[in-house]
């Protein structure tokens, strides 16, 4: 039993009575209608797989009930039969929507592949479907890696916020990932099918960039030669991401806040109002309360922004985070490139904990990639890694060795790293044992040589 549902549509009773009588042997469960009404209530009543309508019908036509099923029923396939076929109606069917357009009289093995060609497209876009989605759910933050507890409450709020409309506020350090993160949040919504839109702020003149973002009219300035759409109504029904919002003009601003207060806008040089439905993620490395306080930023649209407020902490502070990462950027590369490498040096791995990361994961990323490439040997070691790198690492507050003793010279750097671990986990003891790789006894007794005592009131573990 082939077990799919069928919808034949015809005026003439004799034709759809004997078509449906065969393709009930064939397997199929069918339905019929010899008018548009019939079809409509028809197509209301029961679940189906694939209709097929004759395109002159004695209330209507066929177009008309491809046209009511893109609109009520966009996944439901449809083919249209004639038995006055042209090439001109063909064009015109497959530009409506319809799969195919057969032309009577119709012989039962054509009817048969006609059929099945639609019901495997159909299935086909199914499964893609369902593919797609599962992996928008599974995917939506595959790039983003970390175990870290700041980076855990980051998951948890995009999984609250990812399918609504909130308007979210993105901030932290450049390279710490808030492109990555607009763009899990749009994948994780339901509006992953439409368009995501992003946009750089800083990096165009303040007069291009109104226009990148709400278009203009033709002629509205020196060299507008012609109408241009702009940026949110590329992004109408998807998302659109402004990074580097605390460098937008107070002219910008003001626009910006009507259009997240209203969803409307005018583009330059026109006087005609558009209106969207963008969701709008925004993203800053600057701090904006500061730029308020400064009469740098609006306060008011300040507030309009930061309904949902994310903060990306840097990397120097997600130390447990990084061997991860990095071995994330090692997959990945040895998966692009080709080149067979098995992993980093517990030195390596030492080195990349101890560094500062100026420049955030991005730079974890380049530092990776080019450590697999240049690199001679199949592990990773702090060799092939920049100069500047190494020598960051080993002079974290290391003083000069001048009349002081080795031992009293390596306290200096071992204090600073165990220090920092303490203060990112909250001076909880068992999760700074694991991040530095150590049991919690070991970190005891370094503790109380180097002198490091919690702040009162914090809660040792």
């Amino acid at each position: 039993m082939k077990n799919h549902n069928l919808l034949l549509v015809d005026d003439d009773r004799h034709l759809l009575d004997s078509m449906a009588a065969w393709l009930r042997e064939q397997g199929y469960t069918v339905f019929i209608a010899d008018s548009c009404r019939q079809a409509r209530e028809q197509i209301a009543s029961h679940p189906l797989d694939l209709v097929l309508a004759d395109v002159r019908l004695n209330d209507g036509d066929g177009f008309e009930v491809l046209a009511w099923c893109r609109q009520h029923h966009p996944d439901l396939t449809v083919v249209l039969i004639t038995g006055y076929g042209t090439v001109e109606t063909g064009i015109e069917a497959l530009r409506a929507g319809a799969f195919d357009l057969l032309t009577k009289p119709l012989i039962d093995e054509e009817l048969a592949m006609a059929i099945e060609r639609a019901l495997s497209q159909k299935k086909v876009i199914e499964e893609n479907q369902k593919l797609k989605a599962q992996l928008d759910l599974r995917f939506g933050l595959e790039n983003i890696v970390g175990h870290d507890h700041r980076m855990q409450r980051v998951f948890d709020t995009i999984d609250r916020i990812a399918d609504t409309r909130a308007t979210v506020l993105i901030t932290g350090e450049s390279g710490t990932g808030k492109s990555l993160l607009a763009r899990a949040i749009h994948r994780r919504s339901s509006r992953r099918n439409q368009s995501f839109v992003e946009v750089a702020c800083g990096a165009m003149p303040e007069t291009l960039l109104e226009s990148e973002l709400f278009g203009h009219a033709a002629g509205s300035f020196t060299g507008a030669v012609g109408e241009k759409i702009g940026k949110f109504t590329k992004a109408d029904k998807g998302t659109i991401f402004l990074d580097e919002i605390g460098t937008s003009s107070p002219s910008l601003q003001v626009k910006l806040l009507r259009v997240l207060q209203e969803f409307e806008f005018e583009p330059v040089g026109s006087t005609t109002t558009i209106r969207v439905d963008s969701r709008v993620i925004l993203a800053t490395n600057e701090d904006l309360t500061r730029a308020v306080a400064e009469g740098r930023f609006r306060q008011d649209l300040y507030y309009r922004i930061n309904v949902i407020a994310i903060e990306l902490p840097p990397l120097r502070e997600r130390i447990s985070d990084i061997p991860l990462l990095a071995e994330h950027f090692l997959a990945r590369t040895r998966e692009e490139t080709g080149k067979k490498c098995e992993g980093f040096s517990e030195e390596a791995l030492s080195a990349m904990q101890r560094y500062r990361w100026p420049g955030n994961v991005r730079e974890l990323q380049n530092v990776v990639e080019r450590a697999v490439l240049l690199g001679r040997t199949n592990i990773v070691t702090p060799e092939d890694f920049p100069p500047q790198m190494c020598a960051g690492a080993a002079a974290v507050n290391l003083e000069p060795l001048t009349g002081k003793a080795l031992k009293d010279a390596m306290e200096a750097p071992e204090r600073a790293i165990i220090l920092e671990v303490l203060r990112v986990n909250h001076w909880n003891r068992t999760q700074t044992a694991d991040a530095l790789g150590i049991n919690r006894t070991t970190l005891y007794k370094k503790m109380k040589r180097l002198g490091l005592e919690e702040p009162r009131g914090m809660l040792a573990k």
